[in-house]
């Protein structure tokens, strides 16, 4: 595993961390999702990524990787980069999702005490909150820092001038921000329009999530649509109809780029996200070990060429599928 350095913090992150969004709820075997973590802390990622309703149910991927960095991890927890997030929808009642300080504050307790911990390495502002002073939602995650019960904050899905407002408050509060993680893939590259560029002045890390475009740039999907697919099973991120024939086409001659690079479809879209080192890692997630190791791997290859990313960019185009477009652009 190769660490990028985290912005201009002291933290380092590995290339590809492992991201809890899907198959670590109580719908799926825990012996399983045992063999998957085991497997990535083999290969060196350190960084699991989770948030407070990951499941199903809302909080299950939080107990079972508590549970199994008891049973499996015990001993390792100062190697690892543990994050969780709160914004979206939790608990019933008015206080239950967004940004207030009193949902913040009481979902990242639920979170150490689903997870066992003491404290966790980077507690996330979810979303941005339209109508909850952003002043009142990093407040929270101060006093998340100074409590003792994160080391380092970040936000998820800030647009770029939202970015430089959370940074500047941060900063006067003491506090600085050490992350930021936006959507990012070949067919969603809205965050280089200002994001990533403020990033960089800020010296503020950012950790790329679905870089597989919900599943699109996996290839799974250039023959038809398999009846096992999350599409036929939830359809809450991806949908049929974004499958068009012009935007298949897009992938099929990305597809062939890839192997003529020697990577699956897969393994490039996530060296894709990396070839620009304002992108700290890639948060990807695994169904099996197998797939966990076939996108691990494409950290062997980050490096293109000008050729490459000229014919990569006549087909990465925008396919419609940043559902969080809303906060990103509040």
């Amino acid at each position: 595993m190769t660490y990028r350095r985290c912005g201009r913090s002291g933290l380092k992150l590995p290339l590809v961390s492992l991201g809890l969004w899907h198959n670590f709820g109580h719908d799926r075997e825990i012996e399983g999702q045992k063999a998957i973590i085991r497997r990535a802390f083999d290969l060196g990622i350190t960084h699991f990524d989770l948030a407070n309703n990951y499941g199903p149910p809302n909080g299950a991927a939080e107990e079972n990787f508590g549970r199994i960095l008891r049973e499996e991890l015990a001993g390792h927890r100062d190697e690892l980069v543990i994050s969780t997030k709160a914004g979206y929808d939790m608990w019933e009642g008015p206080y239950g999702e967004w940004g207030s300080r009193k949902y913040l504050l009481a979902s990242l307790d639920q979170s150490l005490a689903r997870m066992g911990l003491d404290y966790v390495d980077i507690f996330y502002s979810h979303r941005f909150d339209p109508d909850t002073p952003l002043e009142e939602t990093l407040g929270a995650l101060d006093t998340a820092v100074k409590s003792g019960r994160a080391l380092y904050v970040g936000i998820s899905s800030y647009s770029g001038q939202r970015t430089e407002e959370a940074v500047a408050i941060l900063r006067s509060m003491g506090t600085p921000l050490l992350i930021h993680q936006p959507s990012y893939s070949m067919l969603n590259r809205w965050i280089e329009r200002d994001v990533l560029d403020v990033l960089e002045r800020e010296g503020i890390g950012c950790i790329a999530f679905s870089p597989l475009a919900q599943g699109m740039l996996t290839g799974k999907y250039l023959d038809g649509i398999p009846e096992d697919s999350r599409i036929k099973s939830d359809g809450r991120f991806l949908t049929e109809d974004m499958l068009t024939p012009e935007r298949l086409g897009h992938i099929r001659k990305l597809s062939e780029i890839a192997t003529e690079r020697g990577q699956s479809l897969a393994q490039m879209a996530i060296a894709w996200t990396l070839r620009d080192e304002r992108v700290t890692s890639a948060l990807i997630g695994a169904s099996s070990v197998a797939q966990l190791e076939e996108n691990v791997a494409a950290i062997d290859d980050v490096e293109f060429t000008a050729e490459e990313l000229e014919a990569i960019d006549r087909d990465a185009v925008d396919a419609g599928i940043n559902i969080w477009a809303e906060s990103s652009s509040s």
